[in-house]
């Protein structure tokens, strides 16, 4: 299971649509490549399911074509092999999607868009890992394995890197390839290749149907309550409420909510977790799009949770959790322990194209309600407290070298 970045999950109705065929070339040099992608691209992107233009042409563009129809006479004069049209169509429209330099936006074709909805929603199969893009590495790196999965059961650890599927190896640009190789049928095995410090593992692991549970909690110290979930998947939401409902029966007079190593998912899950928390018609976040037109979204019922919060935050808290994080923050709801938060304050859309294939694409950014700006900046912490530089793993730390939990647990009392 990839990263869960905030997206919204918006299905676009299907339509009837003509069928426009892309040429495409075989990859010769980086300058084809280029012109392959762009025109691919334009020509797929730039008419709607009924055949309507969406942008107009431009001399650019028609010196790109040009350009093409110079290469293809080249290719079918010179290039011995048979062309896979399909998949050269589907190869430039990535390519192209990658072209905007944008982490968030990608492209997700027919065939991945069953699974990649499987992982928005916290259902799928394969072994139970959530996995994360290490950017300083350009490795796969796993932020977690899921609870009584296959994956835990087997020993694969936090931070350790996926560095091959089936004898492929990935890097962690190709993070969401990955994922659809580890994904497959239930009962089928996949090989893992690990990396853990500098001894490489490997595993063969059968698949399962993975239902993602990822709300956790505790009573600490008597009467403090302790929260913690690793994404914010379909369900989410409710799962924290019946998580508290159930720590508040307990006694609890105080709450500890975990958004460390959590890097977002559906922000709706998130909007919903807040509205527990604030006032009625309290803002909770403005998504601003490209024009800069504003969206509000409010709280919209009366708060169930009134008691002291702290939120533990750190560089891998992202997204949906910031903007938890932030609305709690902005409204003094909670204090934040911890260290500074990721720094994503962009909104994706999962839009479904005419022929049944996916766009994911950053569409907004988010401010918080003292319209604070999130993206590439993150949201300091009230009590900035490190961990011990003997922890060597912060996605493993034991509770007794967690001074960042302790802190919570003292400003709780």
């Amino acid at each position: 299971m990839e990263d869960n970045n905030g997206y919204k999950v918006v299905m676009q109705k299907k339509v009837k649509s003509k069928t426009y065929k892309v040429i495409m070339l075989m990859i010769l040099v980086a300058f084809i490549t280029f012109i392959v992608t762009f025109i691919g691209m334009y020509k797929y992107f730039t008419q709607d399911g009924f055949g309507k233009q969406l942008v107009s042409s431009s001399s650019s563009n028609n010196e790109i074509a040009t350009e093409l129809n110079k290469y293809r006479k080249i290719i079918d004069k010179y290039f011995l092999g048979e062309v896979d049209e399909e998949k050269l169509k589907e190869s430039a429209i990535k390519g192209y999607i990658e072209g905007l330099d944008d982490p968030y936006t990608e492209y997700i074709s027919k065939e991945e868009m069953e699974d990649y909805m499987a992982d928005a929603t916290g259902n799928f199969v394969g072994i139970g890992i959530y996995m994360v893009q290490d950017t300083k590495e350009n490795k796969i790196m796993i932020l977690s394995p899921i609870k009584g999965s296959p994956a835990e059961k087997a020993g694969i650890q936090p931070g350790d890197y996926i560095i091959a599927v089936d004898g492929v190896e990935y890097t962690g640009e190709e993070m969401t390839t990955a994922s659809n190789k580890i994904k497959g049928e239930e009962g089928t095995t996949v090989k893992i290749t690990i990396l853990r410090g500098t001894e490489t593992k490997e595993y063969e692991l059968k698949r399962e149907n993975i239902k993602v549970n990822p709300v956790e909690g505790k009573v600490i110290e008597e009467n403090i309550g302790y929260i913690e979930f690793s994404s914010f998947d379909e369900g989410t939401a409710e799962e924290f409420k019946a998580k508290f409902e159930e720590l508040q029966k307990q006694g609890i007079k105080s709450l500890i909510i975990d958004l460390r190593n959590n890097g977002g998912g559906i922000v709706d899950e998130a909007l919903e977790i807040a509205d527990f928390i604030l006032e009625k018609d309290d803002i909770i976040l403005y998504e601003v799009d490209k024009n800069g037109n504003e969206e509000i979204e409010k709280s919209e019922n009366a708060p169930i949770i009134n008691m002291p919060i702290i939120l533990l935050t750190n560089e891998n808290t992202a997204s949906s959790s910031e903007i938890l994080a932030g609305a709690l923050k902005d409204h003094s709801k909670a204090k934040i322990v911890g260290t500074k938060t990721y720094g994503k304050g962009v909104i994706q859309q999962v839009l479904t194209l005419p022929d049944g294939s996916g766009l994911k694409i950053t569409s907004e950014e988010y401010l918080t309600p003292n319209k604070t700006k999130i993206n590439k900046v993150g949201i300091e912490p009230d009590e900035k407290v490190e961990l011990p530089d003997t922890v060597e793993n912060i996605l493993t730390v034991e509770e007794k070298d967690d001074t960042q939990l302790q802190k919570a647990i003292e400003m709780a009392k």
